[in-house]
C-alpha cells in the first residue's frame, strides 16, 4: 500500500476527467470452494478498485461523485464472531482513513446511493464486470438484467489513460515483483535435470512466491511442451535433451505483478540446434527491447522482432526468401503465432478486462486480421511511464506446420522439407518486463539469467 495521498490523488484526478455522475467500483469478494464458509484464498483483488481505494480485502465497494470529489468507502465492521474467528481486526473507518476516505457507510448503503443518482438523473459509471458474483451484484445495483449492463464507455477510457501510466512508486514496487520472479526462475533453472516432474518444478517456484507474501500472477506454464503456448505443469517426467520453458510470474503484496519467461536445457547443455533456435530469439528479444522507446508504436517494435525472427530462421534454412516479403506475407507465424507482449501493472494483462482494443489499440491503430498479427495485445505508440512485456519465441507446433505444408501455405518462404528434420524440438520464449523512459527503457529487475552460457551455468549449478 502506498500512502494516503497517492490514492487521493488517483480519486481527484479520475473525477476531474470523468464530466459527472457516480462512479462504482466493486471490489472483489470471496469465493466458496463448495460451501460460503470455506472460500479459497483471497489471493488478488480488483485491480481498479485497489488503485483507487488501495485496499486489499474482500466484500468492500467505493464510490466517486464526479461532481463533487467525495469518495464513500463501503463495507461492514468486524463482528465479535469475526474477531473470533480471524483475530483483532480493522474497523471500517480506520481502513478508509489509511487511504484517505472520511465518509464510510454499511454495504447495504451502496444500493440506496446507486437509486438516489439514478432517480436524479445522473449517470451511474460501472467497469466491465469479469467475474459472475460481481456482474449479478452490479445488475442489482442497476435494476437491470445482468447483460443489459452497459459499461461507462468515459470512465473506461480515464482508467486507462491513468493507469497505464506507471509512478515511480508503482516502478519500485514491479521491481521488487520481478526480484521474486528472478529467485523463482533461477530455481527452475537450477532444477530442470532429468528425473524431475514439470509439476515438482512449478510448485517449488509457488512455494517462492508464497513464502514471500505473494503468489502466482496467473498460473505457471512449467512445461517441455514449449510449443503448446499454454500448457500448464503436468506430472510429465524431465528428460535429458528436453528443453524446459517456464512462463511464470509473481503477485507481490503491494498487488503489483511481474511475467518472466525463460527456457533452459534439461541436463545443463543446449544441443547445437536448440542453441540455434534460442540465439534466434534472444537476437530478437534484445532487438526489441532496445527499440522501446516513448513515442515508438508497439506495433512497430512487434514487427522489428518477428523479421528479425525471419531473419534468423533463413539462416537456419527454416525460411527462405525475402525476409520483407515474408513477414508482410505472414509466413513467420508459422513459428511465432502470438503478438510480441502486452502492459502490466496490478494485472498480469494490465487492464484486459476493459478490453483488449481500448487498452492496446487506441490512437488510429485496428487488429490486423492475419493470423498471428491478429493476436498482437497492444499496438499503440509507447509512453513514458508504461511496462511491456516484450517475449518473442519460435516454436515446432506439428498440427500447424502439417496444416500449413498440407495446403502448400507460404510454399515460397518456408523449406518444409528442412523443416522436417527439425519437428520435435519444441518451443523457445524469453520474457522481460520493460519501463519505457523519458529516454528509452529500463528493463525491470535484478536481471534474470538469459545468454545461453548463464543459463548452462545456472542450470549446471543445480545438478
Amino acid at each position: 500500500m502506498f500512502n494516503a495521498t497517492t490514492y487521493a490523488d488517483r480519486r481527484r484526478a479520475l473525477t476531474e476527467v470523468v464530466p459527472s455522475g457516480l462512479i462504482v467500483f466493486l471490489g472483489n469478494d470471496l469465493v466458496p470452494m463448495n460451501y460460503p464458509a470455506n472460500a479459497f484464498p483471497f489471493h488478488h483483488q480488483d485491480g481498479a478498485f485497489r488503485y483507487y481505494a488501495g485496499l486489499d480485502a474482500p466484500a468492500l465497494a467505493l464510490t466517486l461523485d464526479a461532481d463533487t470529489g467525495e469518495a464513500v468507502l463501503y463495507g461492514r465492521d468486524p463482528s465479535l464472531d469475526d474477531v473470533i474467528w480471524e483475530g483483532p481486526l480493522e474497523a471500517l473507518a480506520d481502513r478508509a482513513a489509511s487511504v484517505g476516505i472520511t465518509e464510510t457507510a454499511p454495504t447495504d448503503a451502496l444500493a440506496e446511493a446507486v437509486r438516489r443518482a439514478r432517480e436524479a438523473g445522473r449517470a451511474v459509471h460501472v467497469l466491465p464486470p469479469y467475474r459472475g458474483d460481481t456482474t449479478l451484484r452490479l445488475a442489482a445495483l442497476l435494476g437491470q438484467a445482468p447483460d443489459a449492463i452497459r459499461p461507462s464507455e468515459v470512465l473506461m477510457d480515464a482508467v486507462v489513460a491513468q493507469r497505464l501510466v506507471k509512478s515511480d512508486d508503482e516502478l519500485a514496487a514491479m521491481d521488487e515483483a520481478v526480484a521474486l520472479a528472478d529467485r523463482m526462475h533461477r530455481t527452475a533453472m537450477r532444477m530442470a535435470h532429468p528425473g524431475r516432474t514439470e509439476r515438482e518444478i512449478a510448485a517449488a517456484m509457488e512455494e517462492i512466491a508464497h513464502a514471500a507474501g505473494g503468489h502466482f500472477s496467473f498460473p505457471a506454464i512449467v512445461s517441455v511442451r514449449g510449443e503448446v503456448l499454454h500448457n500448464h505443469a503436468t506430472g510429465t517426467v524431465l528428460k535429458e535433451g528436453d528443453l524446459l520453458l517456464h512462463d511464470a510470474g509473481a503477485h507481490t503484496a503491494s498487488g503489483y505483478a511481474s511475467d518472466i519467461t525463460r527456457t533452459s536445457p534439461v541436463g545443463g547443455r543446449f544441443s547445437e540446434r536448440q542453441r540455434a533456435v534460442y540465439e534466434v530469439v534472444l537476437g530478437a528479444q534484445t532487438a526489441a527491447i532496445e527499440a522501446c522507446a516513448p513515442g515508438v508504436p508497439f506495433r512497430d517494435v512487434h514487427m522489428l522482432a518477428v523479421r528479425k525472427v525471419a531473419e534468423g530462421l533463413k539462416g537456419l534454412g527454416l525460411m527462405k526468401g525475402d525476409v520483407d516479403e515474408a513477414v508482410a506475407a505472414g509466413a513467420h507465424a508459422l513459428f511465432m503465432p502470438h503478438g510480441l507482449g502486452h502492459a502490466l501493472g496490478l494485472d498480469v494483462h494490465d487492464l484486459e478486462g476493459l478490453g483488449e482494443d481500448r487498452v492496446g489499440y487506441g490512437e488510429g491503430f485496428t487488429r490486423s486480421t492475419q493470423f498471428g498479427t491478429s493476436a498482437l495485445r497492444f499496438a499503440r505508440p509507447l509512453r513514458p511511464g508504461y511496462v511491456m512485456t516484450v517475449e518473442p519465441g519460435v516454436y515446432f507446433i506439428d498440427p500447424l506446420i502439417d496444416r500449413w505444408q498440407a495446403e502448400g501455405r507460404h510454399a515460397a518462404f518456408i523449406d518444409y522439407a528442412a523443416l522436417d528434420g527439425w519437428r520435435g524440438l519444441g518451443g523457445v520464449r524469453i520474457e522481460d518486463d520493460v519501463a519505457i523512459t523519458e529516454d528509452g527503457h529500463r528493463v525491470l529487475g535484478p536481471g534474470i539469467p538469459k545468454t545461453v552460457e548463464a543459463v548452462e551455468a545456472e542450470v549446471q549449478a543445480g545438478a
